[in-house]
């Protein structure tokens, strides 16, 4: 087949140098155009130095004309402006967006945790929210993709299946996140420069983090019972990776010997999420630059609780790794091109 032409809007965020990264080795992508708001009229290698000797186009400002040259649109921008751009939308565009814009399935929830209003609400319901091993054989009727953010990939890649599989009590689930300070974006350098950003471990979002909205969301999708969770992310003093540790009590008639066989199961032909052997150690330095998701199941001193360990790069698999996974599948193309 020709090569499909692509265009990232949002070309020098962290996630859109990933992006780039990963697509200029992809043999069915050609990079028409690299958009942004900063650096106008210069290379994207001011930003990446790897990229410096690859064919990639000058970085320019997005304009509606520039869709009917490409195939492909990847959105890795602040909420709200994916949603301007599928309202300009060709009938032969498809649209994989790495924002919030089309991860909730209701305006007013959206409006709720992002503050704004929703901008293409007729969009909504022709988007899907792609989790790729868990909806890829739903990605093929829409041209509208929604990617997970990066702390609910790390968790839901954990909890649907068990929620599925009834194994697990839905009263009482805690999660514990870690991330790299990149998920926070260009913008958190600014911030907290006087914070002491690299050498500290903050919570924030307490409580109410935007991520528990999406979460939740899914978890009702798997669950016929009301899921209760508790979810708190943590900023960490490293670059990139998440570590999300979480606390689960098991249904009376569930050892942890059952749950780990029923994710292996879940997952035996994944590529990307592997589940090791019960009490393995797991670290961010295990996934660092790949789009592979590591879970541990690990016992405690109770018979009925166990906790599991999900690991994540979140610019990869928690970001444009995942991207690309739903760009293979909705165009039929390798599962591992662009991936290995």
């Amino acid at each position: 087949m020709p090569k499909l032409n692509v265009l990232i809007a949002g070309s020098t965020g962290y996630i859109g140098i990933e992006l780039i990264k990963l697509l200029v080795k992809h043999k069915n992508i050609n990079i028409k155009y690299l958009c942004g708001q900063s650096s106008v009229g210069k290379n994207i290698s001011i930003y990446e130095k790897s990229l410096k000797n690859k064919d990639l186009p000058k970085i320019i400002k997005f304009n509606k004309n520039l869709l009917k040259e490409v195939d492909v649109i990847f959105t890795a921008l602040p909420n709200g402006q994916a949603q301007e751009i599928s309202n300009k939308l060709l009938k032969n565009n498809i649209l994989i967006d790495l924002s919030a814009d089309f991860r909730l399935r209701k305006s007013n929830d959206y409006k709720k945790w992002y503050k704004q209003k929703h901008k293409s609400t007729k969009n909504i319901k022709n988007s899907i929210y792609s989790l790729p091993e868990i909806s890829r054989d739903k990605i093929k009727k829409f041209n509208i993709i929604s990617c997970p953010g990066c702390y609910p990939t790390s968790i839901l890649l954990t909890l649907i299946p068990l929620l599925k599989m009834k194994l697990i009590l839905t009263n009482n689930i805690i999660i514990d996140s870690k991330s790299g300070y990149s998920g926070a974006g260009r913008g958190v350098h600014k911030k907290y420069k006087q914070k002491n950003l690299y050498e500290s471990l903050s919570a924030y979002g307490v409580g109410f983090h935007r991520h528990n909205s999406e979460i939740e969301q899914e978890l009702k999708n798997f669950s016929k019972n009301k899921v209760n969770f508790s979810f708190t992310p943590h900023l960490s003093p490293m670059f990139r990776g998440i570590l999300s540790t979480i606390y689960i009590d098991l249904k009376a008639n569930v050892n942890i010997k059952k749950v780990q066989s029923t994710l292996k199961r879940f997952y035996k032909n994944e590529e990307f999420v592997k589940i090791l052997n019960i009490d393995s150690h797991i670290s961010t330095n295990d996934v660092i630059n790949t789009n592979n998701c590591l879970i541990s199941i690990c016992k405690t001193k109770y018979k009925n609780k166990i906790i599991i360990l999900s690991v994540i790069d979140n610019l990869i698999k928690g970001g444009a790794g995942q991207a690309i996974q739903n760009l293979n599948i909705r165009f039929n193309l390798n599962k591992l091109e662009g991936l290995k």
